[in-house]
């Protein structure tokens, strides 16, 4: 009488597992095609709407969170106004003095989601205008 009751069990946990594998299976084809379509069609989606692997943030979502204005037509937001926006929302929602550290993570994620947006664009502007101003090295004497 046991051996029939261990049987069930087993036939029966066996058949949820394969079902639940069999759905998990269809689940990562849907999404795996998915991407492939968005992959081929890179005007789908803009790139202040894609989220960055990093943070798991969009763009948009970072302006809104440290309340700075996107970028527009080559224009990147102000490092200064990020940074300067960042301490003060930072401290005031320290744990230590009732804030909350959920919204501080946050803060720091949309800190780092505009500096992986802005810093490429900061660091070309910088090349640019040294190649503009020529190449000037600093000799030191030695007296």
């Amino acid at each position: 009488m046991a051996y029939r009751v261990i049987t069930q069990v087993v036939l029966i946990g066996s058949r949820v597992l394969g079902r639940a594998f069999a759905e998990a299976y269809k689940q990562a084809s849907a999404s795996s095609q998915y991407q492939r379509a968005q992959a081929k069609n890179p005007n789908a989606v803009n790139s202040t709407g894609r989220a960055n692997l990093n943070t798991g943030m969009t763009l948009d979502e970072a302006c809104k969170i440290l309340n700075v204005k996107p970028a527009t037509d080559g224009k990147a937001a102000d490092m200064e106004e990020v940074m300067e926006r960042f301490k003060r929302l930072f401290d005031s929602n320290d744990p230590e003095k009732g804030g909350s550290f959920y919204l501080q993570s946050k803060i720091l994620r949309a800190r780092e989601r505009l500096e992986a947006e802005i810093g490429p664009a900061v660091e070309k502007a910088e090349q640019e205008a040294e190649v503009k101003a020529g190449w000037n090295p600093k000799i030191f004497k030695d007296r």
